[in-house]
């Protein structure tokens, strides 16, 4: 027997603006689901076939390092280009990876400081 991935959820301080930066990282649809005492965004396709990004909302502020992160890599663009793109939405780097050994990636935190790693394209 095994078992699927359904969701990667992140716990957030604003949930719908975190869900909203994901759905234009990755082009996937957007959906409020409205869960009595649990409400909740899902970032993906809701057919249960896919893994979802989902966001709470949570109390808590980010303390420290992600030990578990997303790497994302370039569909129809170049590392340089996402790496602009996603600082125009909010996203900053944390660690420019791209000239050292070993290296070619970027991590960046998203505008709540949740880690995720640019991938070269080329590789």
């Amino acid at each position: 027997m095994t078992s699927s991935i359904l969701n990667v959820t992140f716990d957030c301080l604003n949930a719908e603006g975190l869900a909203r930066f994901w759905s234009e990282v990755t082009g996937w649809p957007l959906e409020m689901v409205d869960m009595p005492g649990n409400p909740f965004w899902v970032v993906g396709n809701n057919d249960g076939t896919s893994t979802r990004l989902v966001f709470v909302n949570v109390q808590e502020v980010k303390g420290s390092k992600n030990r578990l992160h997303l790497d994302l890599l370039p569909r129809d663009t170049t590392q340089t280009a996402e790496l602009t793109r996603f600082e125009s939405m909010g996203a900053r780097i944390v660690d420019d990876r791209r000239n050292l050994e070993p290296g070619g990636w970027v991590v960046m935190a998203d505008p709540e400081g949740n880690e995720f790693c640019l991938e070269n394209g080329d590789l």
